[in-house]
C-alpha cells in the first residue's frame, strides 16, 4: 500500500514525508536531492550555509547568499523532485535567503524560530521585480494553535493570503525549540494533542481559502507506525529530520552520523541556546565544558538577530559548523528526542523503504482490527439473534401452555355452571309437579 501523497495548492508531493532542514550544513544538496528523489520533500539548510565560503568572515551576508544558490542548484541538478529551503526567522539576513530562494525557483520554504508575519511580503515584492509569478509555496513552522491562528490572521489583513500549510512541531524535536523549559515534557504539549488543536484551529481559514491547509507533523516521529497514527489524528503529513541524519547522503561528517548511533538516552539532553530558546542536544565534551563556564569570544558573523555576544557563552555558529565537520570536541550536535534509537547509518533509499514496509505494517493491522471487530461485532449478533429466538420459543410455549390451562380452567368452570344449573332446573321442575299435586 503506497503513502498517501501530500498536496499543497497545486503542487503535490508523492511522498508524505518531509526532510527537516538541519543546520548548519547538515542537510544541503546531497540529502535534499536524496529524499526528493524517494517522492519525499528534500529540505536544504539556510543557516550559516556559507561556512565554506572564502570570504564568509568578511562577507557573511554575500556568502551565504551566494551558497544558498549554489545549493539549490546543485540540488536541481541531481533530482526533478520537491525541494525546499529551511530559513530561520531569527537569522540576520532572513529577508535576503527568502527572496534569494524565491528567485531560483525553490518549491517550499519553511520558516520557523519565531513567526515568519511577514513572509508573504517577500514573495510578493520578487514577483514585481521578475515580473512574473512564482510558485513557491510558503510554510510557517509553529508550535501551537495560538501561533497558526495569529499568522493566518496577519497574513489575509496585511497580504490578503494564507499559508499552504503548517509544520506542527512538537517538543520532542530536536535542534531549537519553540516551548519554553517547563513545557518540553507537559503532556499538553505534546504533538498528538497539538496536530488536532491546530487542524480544528484551521477550518475557518480553509473556508476563507477555498482549500485545505495541510498540517505536517513534526518532532518524535520515527518509525512508519507513528507516521501512520500521527495522520489518524488529522495531520497531512509529518517532517523527519533524526532520522535522515544517520544516512549516508547526509551532508555532515561520519563522525556527527555516529554521534547519533553511539548515543544512549541518558546522553540526550535540553541545553539553553544563545539563540534565546531552548534545544535538544546530544551530550558531549563540548557541553560538559560549558558547565564550567563559557568562554570569550569574537562574534564574526553576526548571523542570528536575537543572540548578544557579550552574554553569550559561546558562538553556536560556530560550534555547530565543527560538529558538522566531525569536530565534536568543539562543538554539538542538535537532535530530536528519539536520536538513542538510532542503531546504524543507511541509505535514504533503504531508509524510506523501512518507513513504507512500517506504514503497511500499521495500516495492516489497523484492517486486520476493524475486521476482527466486524467478525466479532456480526458473531455477537447471531448469537444475539439465536439467544432472542430461543428466548421467543420458550415464551410462545409457556403463553400456549398457559393458554391450555386456561381453556381447560374455562371449560371445567362452565361444566360445571351447566351442572348447577341442570340441577337447579331439575329441582324447580319437582317443586312445580308437587305443587300441582296439591291442585
Amino acid at each position: 500500500m503506497a503513502f498517501p501523497s501530500l498536496q499543497l495548492g497545486d503542487l503535490i508531493v508523492r511522498k508524505p514525508i518531509i526532510q527537516g532542514g538541519m543546520g548548519v550544513g547538515i542537510s544541503l544538496h546531497r540529502l535534499a536531492s536524496a529524499v526528493a528523489n524517494e517522492g519525499g520533500v528534500g529540505v536544504i539548510a539556510g543557516a550559516m550555509i556559507g561556512m565554506k565560503e572564502s570570504d564568509i568572515a568578511v562577507n557573511p551576508q554575500g556568502a551565504n547568499i551566494r551558497a544558498l544558490q549554489k545549493e539549490i542548484r546543485k540540488a536541481r541538478e541531481l533530482t526533478d523532485g520537491v525541494l525546499g529551503v529551511n530559513i530561520m526567522c531569527v537569522l540576520t539576513d532572513f529577508s535576503t535567503l527568502v527572496r534569494t530562494s524565491i528567485e531560483e525557483g525553490i518549491d517550499i520554504i519553511f520558516a520557523g524560530a519565531g513567526l515568519p508575519l511577514d513572509l508573504p511580503k517577500y514573495l510578493q515584492e520578487v514577483q514585481e521585480n521578475l515580473q512574473r509569478e512564482c510558485h513557491t509555496k510558503l510554510v510557517p513552522i509553529v508550535s501551537s494553535a495560538r501561533a497558526a491562528t495569529l499568522i493566518c490572521k496577519k497574513w489575509m489583513q496585511r497580504y490578503g493570503t494564507l499559508p499552504d500549510a503548517f509544520v506542527v512541531e512538537g517538543p520532542k524535536a530536536g535542534g531549537h525549540l519553540g516551548f519554553k523549559p517547563e513545557e518540553i515534557f507537559n503532556p499538553d504539549s505534546s504533538l498528538e494533542k497539538s496536530v488536532p488543536e491546530i487542524v480544528e484551529a484551521l477550518k475557518y481559514f480553509e473556508e476563507r481559502k477555498g482549500c485545505r491547509i495541510p498540517v505536517i507533523a513534526a518532532g518524535g516521529v520515527f518509525t512508519g507506525e507513528d507516521i501512520k497514527k500521527i495522520m489518524d489524528l488529522g495531520a497531512s503529513g509529518v517532517q523527519m529530520g533524526t532520522r535522515f541524519v544517520a544516512t549516508h547522503e547526509c551532508d555532515a561528517d561520519v563522525r556527527f552520523k555516529e554521534s547519533y548511533v553511539n548515543a544512549t538516552e541518558n546522553d540526550i539532553t535540553i541545553i539553553k541556546s544563545p539563540v534565546g530558546l531552548p534545544g535538544r542536544a546530544i551530550k558531549g565534551k563540548f557541553l560538559e565544558a560549558l558547565d564550567d563556564g563559557g568562554k570569550k569570544f569574537k562574534c564574526i558573523f553576526r548571523c542570528i538577530s536575537t543572540c548578544d555576544p557579550d552574554k553569550s557563552p559561546y558562538c553556536i555558529a560556530s560550534a555547530l559548523l565543527n560538529a558538522m565537520k566531525g569536530n565534536l570536541d568543539r562543538g554539538f550536535a542538535f537532535s530530536g528526542a528519539n536520536a538513542f534509537r538510532v542503531d546504524s547509518i543507511m541509505s535514504v533509499n533503504e531508509l524510506m523503504t523501512i518507513l513504507q514496509e512500517e506504514f503497511d505494517m500499521a495500516m495492516l493491522s489497523t484492517k486486520l482490527g476493524f475486521e476482527n471487530m466486524i467478525e466479532a461485532t456480526k458473531s455477537g449478533f447471531d448469537q444475539a439473534m439465536t439467544a432472542t429466538k430461543v428466548s421467543i420459543d420458550q415464551a410462545v410455549e409457556s403463553t400456549k401452555v398457559s393458554f391450555e390451562k386456561t381453556i381447560e380452567a374455562t371449560k371445567a368452570g362452565i361444566d360445571q355452571a351447566v351442572e348447577s344449573t341442570v340441577v337447579g332446573i331439575e329441582k324447580t321442575l319437582e317443586s312445580s309437579k308437587i305443587m300441582m299435586k296439591k291442585i
